[in-house]
């Protein structure tokens, strides 16, 4: 039993002597790989150039800087009206294409007139006999054959039909509707056999003109600095990336008592602005300054400050 318990134990250490030296070897080995490893890289290293570092400098120029705040403005069409009918009626023609370019004087609907015509033409015949009669009234008054009153008779009747047939033209006239101004139609739901009522919408007109206002609320601080005449700028576009010039036309004499803002109205010329839309306005709010202008890049973050790299000449050079 004792002889057996000597064995296993002469095994055991055996094994951990071979284990051992095995770690060893192995430890050696990675020893000098790595020993070769760091001798080629120093040799590889101690072989390249210096490194080189890379600046960038821009020249500093003088700017003259103005203070400006950016507001939300609104395009306004320098005409824009909300078309409707005087009179009811029967839509009897139309030509109210959306989009539509129309010149002022253009007829775009015309409601039902036969009444009106039939009424103008028994007055029109009324009106002939009329003349006929004052013409022999007054032959006759030249004569001393008629009294005063009588030609004045007739010459009150001959006036009272050719105003009754003012009158009936105007109503016709104003079942016409034209387009006041040169201008571009909006949508429209008005059709053919259709009976409005009056005051009916038809659709909305806006001026088809370079010139468009633009509105917008400003405090009344700077509403108090600004003048008829003051450029403004306005971005539009997508990125708000087109730039049109600007003038202030008038500023609204009264300041809202809830936003103390005061409203600006501004003439732009330029088709990059269609009533409606929104756009940025940038508005001066102060004396320009003198300042250094320097690229963004250059400028440096620090907790003591901002501050700046001067490339200066050497004084020893």
């Amino acid at each position: 039993m004792n002889k057996h318990t000597d064995k296993t134990k002469k095994n055991t250490r055996l094994k951990a002597i071979i284990l051992l030296t095995g770690v060893i070897t192995t430890a050696s080995g990675l020893a000098a790989w790595k020993q070769d490893t760091l001798t080629v890289a120093a040799q590889v290293a101690s072989s390249r150039p210096e490194p080189v570092e890379m600046i960038a400098s821009a020249i500093a120029e003088p700017y003259r800087y103005q203070p400006t705040t950016k507001l939300v403005g609104t395009v306004i069409a320098s005409r824009s009206i909300t078309l409707r009918n005087e009179l009811p009626g029967t839509v009897k023609t139309i030509n109210l294409k959306p989009g539509r370019i129309v010149d002022a004087g253009d007829l775009l609907v015309t409601l039902d007139i036969s009444v009106e015509q039939a009424e103008l033409k028994a007055h029109k015949a009324r009106a002939a006999l009329a003349r006929s009669v004052f013409e022999r009234t007054r032959k006759l008054w030249e004569k001393k054959a008629v009294s005063q009153e009588e030609l004045d008779q007739a010459r009150a009747d001959l006036e009272v039909i050719n105003a009754e047939i003012s009158r009936i033209e105007a109503i016709i006239e104003r079942k016409r509707i034209r387009a006041p101004f040169h201008s571009r139609t909006g949508l429209s739901d008005v059709h053919i056999g259709q009976y409005l009522n009056e005051g009916t919408l038809l659709t909305t007109l806006q001026g088809v003109s370079e010139d468009v206002y633009i509105d917008f609320a400003v405090d009344q601080q700077i509403a108090a600095t600004l003048e008829v005449g003051d450029a403004v700028d306005v971005l539009a576009g997508k990125r708000y990336d087109v730039s049109v010039g600007a003038a202030v036309m008038a500023v609204d004499a009264r300041v809202d008592p809830s936003m103390r803002n005061a409203t600006v109205r501004a003439q732009a010329t330029g088709n990059a602005l269609s009533p409606g839309m929104s756009v940025q306005v940038r508005v001066p709010t102060g004396t320009p300054i003198n300042v250094i202008s320097i690229p963004s890049s250059a400028l440096r973050k620090s907790p003591a400050g901002d501050y700046v790299f001067v490339v200066a000449a050497d004084k020893w050079s």
